[in-house]
């Protein structure tokens, strides 16, 4: 046996839910949340959080180990990146998508094996339930929803308000903008800009709110409809995020066929994922993100850059080009 070969990897890898779900429930907790004001002791920070004594000095040291948390003495506090990020009182807060992670995702996850030897869906749908419909029938969950949804998408938000080349445009609207985590990023850097989101319309109040409570109501507002059957606002600028992957690829080619037909000559649309590597190698997060699409979804799936290109130049698009924005998420950009 080669001595330079070890299982740590493997084994790292195989238990990795360990450390998984200790994050998800110290979010579910509040511990980050209840360390945002400064640090505390272990019994301070265990009575608060409602941790049995058996508990809560393994926990509380499992997330130091786990770089989450820091220590000093009996004295535990978060670490930067924590304290940005996971502080539910922080505009900053990434912390919705892994709510929901820890809800719904955690569990259903557990059916794998049987996504992957059936092709079907392992959510709500093995009950007989339609996911989508009982979300937007219920305000609360539908608000739960759309927070993780701005959770998974604020990076890339700033990272588009940055890299596409905005001074060239006036108008933009969000395609299936959810609470507007994308509208607001553009809109707070470029001043010069008007535009929304799009979207059902139960996701109106969530949307204005958000939008009012970073004082944008005056140059963001919303389209309510359905983008599939209903006729898309006009506007110089198209984002699509997080939204081709829910669907198979003929309804792919149909919204963005329905993009490319409403923009004005020169208008662009924007497409951002966690693109899968063109060698579909590297990018992990959009290869397991496409195993979530199996999991949530009929026909979902995640794509390349190059995949998308190949569609947005049947839809008609000029003029193409894939741009990475932040950790696994790029876009890919085309021009009519």
């Amino acid at each position: 046996m080669n001595d330079t070969v070890s299982p740590d990897s493997i084994l790292q890898l195989g238990m990795g839910f360990w450390g998984s779900k200790t994050l998800l429930s110290a979010i579910e907790l509040g511990v980050f949340s209840e360390l945002a004001a400064g640090p505390l002791d272990s019994g301070t920070l265990a009575d608060r959080l409602g941790l049995h004594p058996r508990s809560a000095r393994d926990f509380l040291d499992a997330l130091v180990a786990l770089q989450t948390l820091e220590r000093s003495g009996d004295r535990y506090s978060n670490t930067p990146q924590t304290d940005r990020f996971l502080d539910r009182n922080k505009p900053s807060y990434v912390g919705g998508m892994l709510e929901m992670a820890n809800k719904r995702l955690y569990p259903f996850w557990g059916s794998l094996t049987e996504a992957l030897r059936s092709g079907e869906p392992q959510n709500e749908a093995r009950r007989g339930e339609n996911f989508f419909a009982a979300l937007y029938a219920d305000p609360g969950r539908l608000e739960d929803f759309l927070k993780a949804m701005t959770g998974i998408s604020l990076g890339a938000a700033a990272a588009i308000a940055q890299k596409f080349p905005w001074a060239a445009y006036r108008t933009f609207i969000d395609i299936g903008c959810a609470q507007g985590a994308v509208p607001v990023q553009v809109a707070l850097a470029h001043p010069h800009l008007s535009g929304g989101g799009f979207d059902l319309p139960p996701v109106r109040p969530i949307f204005e709110q958000y939008v009012a409570a970073n004082g944008l109501s005056g140059r963001l507002r919303f389209h309510p409809g359905d983008f599939f059957n209903d006729p898309l606002p006009t506007a110089d600028v198209f984002v699509m995020g997080h939204i081709l992957h829910d669907w198979n690829l003929d309804e792919k080619r149909r919204l963005l066929a329905k993009a490319y037909e409403a923009l004005p000559a020169n208008g662009a649309l924007i497409v951002y994922e966690s693109l899968i590597d063109d060698d579909r190698r590297a990018n992990a997060f959009g290869l397991l993100m496409s195993l979530n699409m199996l999991i949530e979804t009929p026909g979902g799936f995640d794509y390349t850059g190059a995949d998308c290109i190949g569609w947005m130049r049947e839809a008609g698009f000029r003029e193409t080009r894939v741009e990475h924005l932040v950790g696994p998420d790029s876009m890919v950009v085309g021009i009519k």
